[in-house]
């Protein structure tokens, strides 16, 4: 008896050292497939001779680095390129700024980079589409900026209007490609022509599964551009890259993108930045949280109180106990969670508020009126994802044309 026993530990230790040593390995395979990523900006030896007696410009921001998997060590973009000798002459600056710490939506004024003493020229200011003057004797552009894949996330509003001036000055846009953690899926509704605006210019739905580059030659491809221009573009692709590869972002993209979570809860989540529910600017949860000073603590039983911070000068509902959801623990999505918005909409109207749920803005995020007609009707989660599915399946077709990944 005693030796069966024996015997059945045996087996036990065997089969927990088994099951602990896979998931080992499936942690070790992640990571390294994760760390066998070159982005297009590590490759440098695929774009250096296009640069060579060149005079170029370069649109970058904070994620605009060559990486060191050996050290764990960034060098940021221009650094090497002045490091190669090549003749960079200005850097162009999306929202955020150059430095990535500006809130969103705040003008981003021109100035000059304390460490290289290169001009800065923003294209979130005056101007959001580079001037001829401002591209003049430039020879060709380097775009190397990190998406999240979120139609309403305006670097890639920034990427048409770059393409666009430098196919009206004849100048050559070379792509630095990066991964887009949000490129698993496709999902939301397509944005409706009416409804055009820099956090939504292209009919594409809210997650579109695609990289800058691959974008890029969507905009060419589809005839986007002013008076149907093409750029000259170049992509230097990722190496050992799919739609399906795990890529966590070593930089934030944006001050109140601070984390894989937050990234990609953010399509589903951003819809509330045009209601009256605050997503946690103000804390250290951006677009992991939700809530609202109206709403039922009984119900809501998460609570936090939004204070300025970098990224948020000025948060939504300052200094109030908000009643909400904390969604950092929840599983990945992989699809538009439509529930929380609703949800909120719903504990909303019981609150006898004043204000409007929903303001003008939610309908340049949704690319659409439909979506809020339709919550404020009633309708369920699977009605109005149905109302979805031919037009995402005819974008899926077009996209389909433009891809370099699988």
């Amino acid at each position: 008896m005693r030796f069966l026993t024996q015997l059945k530990n045996t087996y036990l230790c065997w089969f927990l050292a088994f099951v602990f040593c896979g998931i080992s390995c499936a942690q070790k395979t992640d990571h390294n497939e994760t760390k066998s990523i070159k982005t297009g900006a590590t490759q440098t030896n695929l774009y250096e001779h296009l640069l060579k007696d060149k005079k170029v410009g370069v649109v970058a921001n904070q994620t605009s680095v060559i990486e060191n998997n050996r050290n764990n060590k960034f060098t940021h973009l221009v650094d090497s390129l002045l490091n190669l000798k090549i003749a960079v002459q200005q850097v162009f600056a999306p929202e955020h700024g150059f430095r990535g710490k500006a809130d969103a939506g705040e003008l981003i004024k021109n100035g000059k980079d304390s460490k290289t003493g290169l001009p800065i020229i923003s294209l979130y200011g005056k101007n959001k589409k580079p001037t001829a003057s401002q591209l003049e004797n430039l020879d060709v552009i380097i775009f190397d900026i990190q998406d999240v894949g979120a139609r309403f996330y305006t670097y890639i509003s920034t990427l048409h209007y770059v393409m666009e001036a430098c196919a009206e000055q004849n100048i050559s846009l070379i792509i630095l490609d990066r991964p887009n953690p949000n490129a698993h899926y496709v999902d939301g509704p397509i944005l409706e022509k009416e409804h055009k605006s820099f956090v939504g210019m292209h009919p594409v739905p809210v997650v579109y599964g695609m990289t800058i580059g691959e974008y890029a030659q969507m905009i060419n491809g589809e005839n986007w551009l002013k008076n149907k221009i093409k750029c000259n573009v170049t992509v230097i692709p990722i190496k050992n890259y799919t739609h399906k590869t795990n890529y966590h972002l070593p930089i934030k993209p944006s001050p109140n993108l601070p984390n894989s979570k937050s990234i990609n809860l953010y399509p589903s989540l951003c819809f509330f930045e045009g209601t009256t529910v605050a997503v946690g600017r103000g804390t250290n949860m951006q677009f992991q949280i939700f809530g609202h000073p109206k709403f039922d603590s009984k119900e809501f039983l998460f609570s936090y109180t939004p204070k300025p911070n970098e990224g948020a000068k000025y948060p939504k509902h300052e200094n109030k106990v908000c009643y909400g959801k904390d969604l950092q623990t929840i599983q990945n999505l992989d699809k538009i969670d439509l529930q929380w918005l609703i949800e909120s909409y719903t504990a909303y109207q019981k609150t006898n508020a004043k204000e409007p749920f929903f303001n003008s803005f939610f309908i340049k995020l949704a690319g659409t009126k439909k979506l809020q007609e339709q919550i404020e009707a009633g309708l369920s989660v699977k009605e109005i994802r149905q109302s979805w599915d031919k037009d995402l399946q005819d974008f899926k077709k077009i996209r389909k044309q433009y891809l370099i990944y699988k």
